[in-house]
C-alpha cells in the first residue's frame, strides 16, 4: 500500500509544529507581538539544563525513576490481578468495581487518600505519589488484560502443566510469550498516565517531589515561557522516541 506523500507531509507538520514552536520559545528572546519570529536567539538555558543543581535535571530523573516504576509494577500487578478475577465466583462484579477510581477526578481522589498517605509517613515523597498513581494505573491494567485471560489461555496453561512445565516455566515460557503484545502495550500507556500526571502528583507531593509535570505548571505561573517551553520539550521527548519504538515495532512484526 503507497502512501500519500500529501497526507504524510500534512501529518509531519502537525506533529512537528509543537517541538518547533515550544523549540524557539526557549531559544528565542525578547519575542512579543507582532514579531513572526523571535529577534534574538541565546542558548543560556542549556546551561541550566546540564547543570547538576539544576531543578530540570532533577525533575527529569525524578519524571523518568516515578513513570518506570510506576508503569512496570502496574503492568505486572494488573496482569496477575486480571487473572485472578476471571477465575473469581464474579468477575462481572469485580470488573465494575475497578472502574471506581475513574469515578473520580484525579485530584478528589488524592484528597481521599492523603490521611493514609500521611499515616504511612510518606506525604512528600516520591513513594507516597507512586503509591497514589497505582491506584490509578492497576485498574487500568486490570482492565486492559481483562480480555487476555480467556478461555484460550486457560487452555494453555493447563496444557503446560499437563505437560510437566513448572509454575515458572509456564509463566516465562508459556504466558508470558503469549501476552508479551498486550504486555508492551500496557507499560507504554501506563508510563503516559503517570508521566504526564499532575493533580495527584501535585497534591500528595506537597511541593516537595517536584516532577516535569509539576515544574511547567510553575513555571507558567510565574510567566516564565522560556522555562516552560525547554520543560515542556523535555517532557514531550521521552514519549515521542517511544511512540517511535512502538511504531517501529509494528512495523517490524507486520
Amino acid at each position: 500500500m503507497r502512501s500519500n506523500p500529501l497526507l504524510t507531509s500534512l501529518l509531519a507538520l502537525l506533529f512537528g509544529l509543537p517541538f518547533v514552536l515550544l523549540g524557539l520559545l526557549a531559544v528565542g528572546q525578547y519575542w512579543r507581538y507582532p514579531d513572526l519570529l523571535p529577534p534574538t536567539y541565546a542558548l543560556d538555558l542549556l546551561s541550566t539544563l546540564v547543570s547538576t543543581d539544576g531543578d530540570l535535571l532533577t525533575g527529569l530523573l525524578l519524571s523518568l525513576i516515578l513513570a518506570t516504576t510506576v508503569s512496570v509494577l502496574a503492568t505486572g500487578l494488573g496482569f496477575w490481578v486480571a487473572r485472578a478475577l476471571s477465575r473469581s465466583r464474579h468477575p462481572n462484579c469485580w470488573t465494575t468495581i475497578s472502574y471506581l477510581p475513574y469515578a473520580l477526578p484525579p485530584v478528589l481522589l488524592a484528597v481521599l487518600i492523603q490521611p493514609l498517605i500521611i499515616r504511612l509517613h510518606l506525604s512528600g515523597t516520591l513513594v507516597g505519589v507512586g503509591l497514589g498513581l497505582l491506584l490509578i494505573t492497576v485498574p487500568f491494567c486490570t482492565l486492559f488484560f481483562r480480555s487476555f485471560w480467556n478461555q484460550q489461555a486457560t487452555q494453555y496453561e493447563q496444557l503446560s502443566r499437563t505437560l510437566g512445565c513448572s509454575t515458572a516455566q509456564t509463566i516465562w515460557r508459556v504466558l508470558v510469550p503469549l501476552a508479551r503484545p498486550l504486555l508492551i502495550t500496557c507499560l507504554f500507556q501506563t508510563f503516559l498516565i503517570a508521566w504526564f500526571d499532575f493533580g495527584l502528583t501535585n497534591y500528595l507531593s506537597v511541593g516537595k517531589a517536584r516532577t516535569l509535570t509539576v515544574q511547567v505548571y510553575q513555571f507558567v505561573g510565574e510567566a516564565n515561557s522560556r522555562l516552560a517551553a525547554l520543560a515542556s520539550l523535555l517532557l514531550l521527548l521521552p514519549p515521542a522516541l517511544l511512540l517511535w519504538l512502538n511504531q517501529r515495532a509494528i512495523v517490524r512484526r507486520v
